[in-house]
């Protein structure tokens, strides 16, 4: 697709000017979506104090991390020179002064709209009314309104179906802000993101003209429809059926029951388009078999479909999005890409949703990382053992303990090395669109498969170690962490599915080693290492003692990362069961070595920053040292977990785990 072959000249060649208009609406309607206090004064002084407490605690909802943002774009992965080598002809030239304003205006949407619905999102919830109607949480409607007015969901998508035609990563960096501020109503535009990359990657032609740009224009939503009672992640057993309308030529009719289906009914728009997997008659058994289908819920003539929605699930936490069990009953659909390739074509889906659920892992290390800064800044108890910090106060900040510092210090370092992970990730997918817009198969060939090797271990362990930030935040308010006013615990229970849903870690694990690595005969890894080595190359000579240090670490695990996958290969080559009994401590060992190879480059950018703000830099290399000397060493027992005996897991029998219940 190029540039040329919609938009005007004027509206393509000047990107900030179609920008600019959406930064002014999103200032102007802020304050009017802001949720308003209720009116009146306390009846009491307990209730005064209720009420200051939840003031402040609002007031710290979401604050956009700009200057940290700012860091990783330009000092350390220099998004300027990166934008700058994108071809003009295929995507939109972006330059900084576009990113800022995409930053800033959603900055203003996500502290002033997003983050005070957050909350209400969790105590309300969606609420199921009937098969077509589920009510979305207070404010949830409004802010989607306001998103899809200013064009934030066609950012990053072809000005030929509407889009503005940006690179990827700036939605991406956009979506880390709104994943912090209010990760269950990004799930509503997150969502479609998905189906408009599977439309666009596999649908005709046909398809993409009728209903990309409703899509696009966030007049729509999407959804993926995998999961079935019976099976969850092996898709083999998928008994959705899809049977060919007579008369009706690329019609079908979709009957089955599709379960965790998030988004899969609201009242934000009044169409829902579904990706489904369904199995066409004598399709052949297992994941060969299934095809995809587009299924909405409201045909063009506006006249409902033959689908509605028979239960949302109560869960743990995410409330704000409705978790939909949707009865398929004859319900029309139309093929997306070819027949029985369902599977291959829903992996464009997959991935983005995987992207996306690293995201959220981040996300949640961010926010928070914010709470706990906070409480533990004024949070008074005893007194520091090397002698008072505050000695004009009662006792002394909790902060000025070590054993806080410590869990503030990892929740910071996932936050911030984690949005790194990601945005290097961005980069490799800009060049990923524009080679597909290009048509350019062997770059796409060789990015996607950059990004097959890198998806499973951010999904992975940016996730895990995320729902660890999350728990910290619990762990450092106390007892005070378990009360829901103060909101640490929302956290931790919205970021504990993302290490289950589009794969869980296990899966993930399995799907790196087994499947990236070792059914490519070890050249993922083998390339990966010695990218990190050429990364390492230039600090292990250099006159900074820190760095150099560091860099050596690196250089070591990356050799040894090297040495364990060839291990595990040779023990595989006789037993299959050494990959799964390693896979998950694989995962994460990859992880930490690649969290402490992005802190590497942080640090080197922080050794180059001026003298303007010398305590941010030095705030960047302590952070580092603390990464190689408390993170970065828990490889140490990944790596055992690694090597240990396949049998020390198999040898109990099913009927002797217990002998006292399950039997």
């Amino acid at each position: 697709l190029s540039r040329s072959s919609s938009a005007s000249n004027d509206e393509t060649r000047s990107p900030p000017r179609r920008l600019m208009r959406s930064a002014l609406r999103v200032s102007q309607r802020a304050h009017r979506l802001r949720p308003q206090s209720a009116p009146g004064a306390p009846a009491s002084v307990a209730e005064a104090a209720r009420g200051a407490l939840a003031a402040a605690v609002s007031s710290r909802a979401y604050h956009a991390p700009l200057r940290e943002m700012n860091f990783l774009l330009y000092d350390v992965h220099n998004f300027e020179g990166h934008y700058k080598g994108l071809n003009e002809e295929v995507l939109t030239p972006c330059d900084r002064e576009t990113v800022d304003m995409v930053v800033d205006a959603t900055k203003t949407m996500c502290e002033d709209v997003l983050a005070p619905l957050n909350e209400g999102g969790d105590r309300v919830g969606s609420v199921w009314k009937d098969p077509n109607t589920v009510v979305t949480a207070p404010g949830f409607k409004d802010a989607y309104k306001m998103y899809a007015e200013n064009g934030w969901q066609a950012l990053s998508f072809p000005e030929q179906y509407g889009g503005q035609g940006l690179p990827m990563s700036l939605a991406l960096v956009q979506s880390e802000m709104i994943a912090a501020a209010n990760w269950t109503w990004l799930m509503f535009p997150g969502l479609s993101k998905g189906a408009i990359n599977t439309i666009i990657a596999h649908g005709s032609e046909d398809l993409k003209d009728e209903w990309l740009p409703s899509l696009i224009s966030g007049e729509m939503t999407g959804t993926m429809c995998l999961t079935e009672p019976q099976c969850g992640s092996d898709l083999g057993q998928v008994t959705t059926k899809a049977v060919p309308i007579d008369g009706a030529e690329g019609e079908y009719s979709i009957s089955g029951t599709k379960i965790f289906i998030s988004c899969g009914e609201h009242d934000m728009t009044d169409n829902i388009v579904h990706c489904v997997l369904a199995r066409l008659p004598d399709a052949p058994a297992g994941t060969a078999g299934i095809s995809l289908f587009l299924v909405p819920k409201r045909l063009k003539t506006g006249e409902l479909n033959n689908l509605g929605t028979s239960r949302i699930e109560d869960k743990m936490g995410c409330h704000g999005s409705p978790t939909c069990q949707l009865e398929f009953e004859g319900a029309k659909g139309w093929l997306i890409g070819t027949p029985n390739r369902g599977l291959n074509h829903m992996f464009t889906f997959i991935n983005t949703s995987r992207l996306g659920t690293a995201v959220q892992g981040i996300a949640a290390a961010e926010l928070a990382f914010q709470n706990s800064l906070w409480y533990a800044k004024e949070r008074r108890s005893m007194r520091s053992l090397s002698g008072s910090k505050e000695p004009d106060q009662v006792a002394d900040a909790i902060i000025h303990q070590p054993s806080v510092r410590t869990m503030l210090l990892t929740q910071k370092a996932v936050a911030e090395g984690g949005r790194s992970m990601v945005y290097e990730c961005a980069k490799i997918a800009d060049l990923m669109q524009q080679a597909e817009y290009a048509g350019d198969d062997a770059a796409v060939k060789q990015h996607d498969g950059r990004l097959a090797f890198l998806t499973p271990i951010l999904k992975g362990f940016l996730t895990e170690v995320g729902k660890e930030a999350a728990d910290l935040g619990i762990q450092v308010y106390g007892g005070h962490g378990y009360i829901k006013d103060n909101k640490a615990e929302q956290v931790f229970r919205d970021v504990r599915i993302a290490s289950l849903w589009e794969g869980t870690t296990q899966i993930q694990a399995l799907d790196l080693l087994g499947r990236k690595i070792m059914l490519g005969k070890l050249k993922p890894i083998n390339e990966h290492a010695a990218g990190l080595r050429a990364q390492c190359t230039p600090y292990l000579t250099s006159s900074d003692s820190q760095l150099r240090s560091h860099a050596w670490s690196v250089l070591y695990h990356s050799m040894e990362w090297q040495y364990l996958t060839y291990r595990v290969a040779m023990r595989a080559a006789s037993d299959k069961e050494a990959i799964s009994s390693s896979s998950v401590d694989y995962l994460m060992y990859s992880g930490y070595v690649t969290l402490a190879a992005h802190w590497l480059e942080m640090e080197a950018a922080a050794s180059r920053g001026g003298p303007e703000e010398p305590d941010f830099y030095k705030a960047k290399r302590q952070t580092s040292e603390f990464v190689f000397e408390r993170l970065l060493p828990r490889t140490r027992a990944h790596k055992a977990g690694i090597l240990a005996s396949v049998q020390s897991a198999l040898d109990v029998s099913p009927d002797a785990f217990s002998f006292d219940h399950a039997r």
